[in-house]
């Protein structure tokens, strides 16, 4: 675990800027549900082309720290699984020390603002008002409950991420610290990604969704979309959350990989490998 966290310090093979351009939102609402909701597909993004390489995905568990019997079946899979835990939760804690001992990369799962007022992002939360200082002292706060984290993604955050000023002072502060940043993509119109990578950080974004609806079926589609995108380009992530039916749909799905060539691994390993060359594919964005 502690060998991917130096080899995460190399930023030569990133670019000094990205262009990011996403298309509108379709359809949508500010009102939008705490858990992301995927929008239709149509916005396009700045994303590496890694079909050079085998094709891999990785699997990102969001929301991580509410319960610790919904996390356990995640250590059966056999594969590697990026676990984002929110901070200052009931069992945050003793899952960082579980999920440490088991092997499996951390991540901080940094809440920050949406666009929806009447939604509380949870304790440890970034917002617009909050001065330079405050951003750096909740971002500390958060980081010292679960010293392993080596990663970080946004919980919510719509409002937040389309800010440039706000993203840039929470991103300086992960850059300090030597994390890696996944942009969760909770909006279309997020400059998380592009900034990150101005700032010469090791980062990617997510791809699909996994289980914003409770329903097998649909869960299991999602993920053949995650398959089909790293066949195309090489490359995907993937996030869900520790449900009973996103950890069944995932056995079943390891099974359904085996013979088509892609392998499973961290999150980390993924954000490391983006090239300097940018080529743009047609995406889902999200909204939270």
């Amino acid at each position: 675990m502690m060998t991917k966290h130096k080899k995460l310090s190399r930023r030569d093979f990133l670019v000094k800027t990205a262009l990011f351009t996403a298309g509108s939102l379709m359809g949508t609402n500010r009102l939008w549900e705490p858990l992301a909701q995927a929008l239709p597909n149509g916005s396009e993004q700045k994303v590496p082309d890694l079909r050079t390489e085998n094709p891999r995905i990785a699997i990102i568990i969001d929301d991580v720290g509410y319960s610790i019997s919904r996390v356990m079946p995640f250590f059966e899979l056999g594969v590697p699984v990026t676990f984002s835990i929110l901070p200052q939760v009931l069992f945050s804690c003793r899952l960082a020390e579980k999920i440490h001992s088991e092997g499996h990369e951390i991540m901080l799962h940094q809440p920050m603002e949406p666009y929806n007022a009447m939604i509380d992002p949870g304790p440890g939360a970034l917002y617009l008002y909050q001065t330079s200082e405050e951003v750096l002292q909740t971002i500390e706060e958060n980081i010292s409950s679960f010293p392993f984290a080596i990663g970080v993604n946004n919980h919510m955050g719509s409002h937040f991420t389309e800010s440039k000023k706000k993203t840039e002072q929470a991103l300086k502060v992960f850059r300090e610290k030597n994390l890696f940043f996944i942009d969760s993509f909770t909006t279309s119109d997020s400059i998380a990604y592009a900034t990150a990578m101005e700032l010469e950080m090791t980062a990617a974004f997510r791809n699909v969704f996994l289980d914003n609806l409770p329903d097998k079926s649909y869960i299991y589609s999602q993920f053949i979309k995650l398959r089909d995108r790293a066949l195309r380009v090489g490359h995907a992530i993937g996030i869900g959350h520790p449900r009973p039916e996103t950890v069944s749909v995932l056995k079943e799905f390891l099974d359904d990989l085996k013979g088509t060539g892609i392998s499973v691994t961290y999150a980390s390993e993924i954000a490391s490998a983006y090239p300097s060359t940018l080529s743009t594919i047609s995406g889902p964005a999200s909204s939270g």
